[in-house]
């Protein structure tokens, strides 16, 4: 049929192929003088396939990506990117070479690994972390006390008694503090470790240090006099501060090191920064002329 007026209409746009929410149903309309060609039957729908879990179908992903990616060795981190250095096997710290004619008595450009030797109560962890602090090269400062308190429950603590459990932890402390050492001589670190060394237990002395460390280890005994021990350990607080028997008992095995051919320094009446400067002036003599040890 024609219209009055005008070209006769188009039929109607079909919607686009999956869209089917927005067309008309045929009987949603009644049929009018515009109306289009009615609808044909109602198409079937294809059966639903069973999906499978997307874990499973991101997993077959995954595993065609690992066979098609192409396979590379992996290779060591390099020094450049991540300032890994290999430690040297064996003793790794030779003797360091004398200091230059101009200052006999300056060690501050020099990478040294030092070992301070002392009682409770002598001040040799505050002068270590002085001595490190001051110096123009970098310089790190390890205490053994710190490394063995690091063991949290089970702590052996030798103030209620020296046994095996803390003679194994004070072993593992010193094994850790001679690899912190060598891994920092070997990126160009100097560093000071304090300990308390005594003479009359070689099982535990020089040799267990020039083992960890290396023959370039230079050892150091600050000694002061009882007097000052006994008050500089009742200033201490916590497992640091030991009764005034064990301070002297300590004391009194310490004065071994007289005659050993270790040098000694007596800092009774030096305050930190004098007794630091002093344990320079011996550092530089040791280093001219290393003791035997």
């Amino acid at each position: 049929m024609q219209h009055a007026v005008g070209a006769p209409l188009p039929p109607p746009q079909r919607p686009a192929a999956g869209w089917t929410h927005g067309a008309p149903h045929p009987s949603s309309h009644p049929a009018g003088p515009h109306a289009g060609p009615p609808a044909g039957p109602p198409r079937r729908r294809a059966p639903r396939t069973r999906r499978r879990p997307r874990r499973r179908l991101r997993a077959r992903a995954g595993a065609r990506l690992e066979r098609t990616a192409p396979q590379h060795a992996q290779r060591p981190p390099s020094r450049e990117t991540t300032g890994h250095i290999q430690l040297p096997p064996g003793g790794p710290v030779p003797v360091p070479a004398p200091p230059p004619a101009a200052a006999p008595t300056d060690t501050g450009s020099t990478t040294l690994a030092v070992l301070l030797i002392g009682p409770a109560g002598a001040g040799k962890t505050t002068v270590a972390k002085h001595w490190a602090r001051h110096r123009r090269v970098p310089t790190a400062h390890i205490s053994l006390d710190d490394v063995r308190e690091w063991v949290c429950s089970g702590f052996a603590d030798p103030q209620s008694g020296w046994n095996e459990q803390s003679e194994a932890q004070y072993r593992l402390a010193r094994r850790t503090c001679g690899f912190a050492a060598r891994n920092f001589l070997a990126n160009g670190i100097s560093c000071i470790v304090d300990d308390a060394v005594f003479p009359d237990r070689p099982v535990v002395g020089l040799g267990g240090w020039k083992r960890h460390v290396g023959p370039g280890l230079l050892p150091v005994v600050i000694l002061p006099g009882l007097e000052i021990v006994l008050e500089r350990n009742a200033q201490r607080s916590g497992n640091r501060r030991l009764s005034d028997e064990e301070v002297a008992r300590i004391h009194g095995r310490m004065a071994g090191w007289y005659g050993s051919g270790l040098p000694i320094i007596d800092n009774s009446q030096y305050d930190v920064p004098t007794t630091a400067r002093v344990l320079d002036e011996v550092l530089a003599r040791s280093i001219a002329s290393p003791p035997a040890w």
